[in-house]
């Protein structure tokens, strides 16, 4: 289980898999797999409540696959433990992103004054 403030996904919902990286490493990085790649099927996930996945899908859309897949990947350092980290915090941020629903928005009408405004400074 990830705990993610206020919910919780099950693991086996997320696929990890290491690949070379194309980032620092010096002499291992032809032959040590550090890249991390999060694979995340977002559509058919339990442990997201139907509110947030609507949201989720709505902000991050453009970024999941066809097959309702979203990927992260990160080669930002040497070892696989903290590109895994990083990962998870990559997601983690894109969840508190959506967890709260926006706020409507209020309709209102411009004041008097800004009406009066307005007219003063086209004239």
């Amino acid at each position: 289980m990830v705990k993610f403030l206020s919910i919780t996904v099950p693991v086996h919902e997320f696929e990890f898999t290491y690949s070379r990286s194309s980032g620092p490493g010096g002499q291992n990085v032809n032959k040590v797999n550090s890249r991390c790649t999060l694979r995340w099927c977002v559509t058919q996930s339990q442990g997201l409540p139907a509110a947030m996945k609507s949201r989720f899908l709505l902000a991050y859309g453009s970024q999941i696959t066809q097959a309702g897949e979203i990927l992260i990947s990160s080669d930002r350092y040497r070892d696989q433990k903290r590109n895994y980290e990083d990962c998870i915090q990559k997601i983690t941020q894109w969840i508190k992103a959506v967890e709260q629903p926006p706020k409507p928005r209020k309709k209102t009408k411009p004041s008097r004054g800004s009406k009066l405004r307005l007219r003063s400074s086209k004239q």
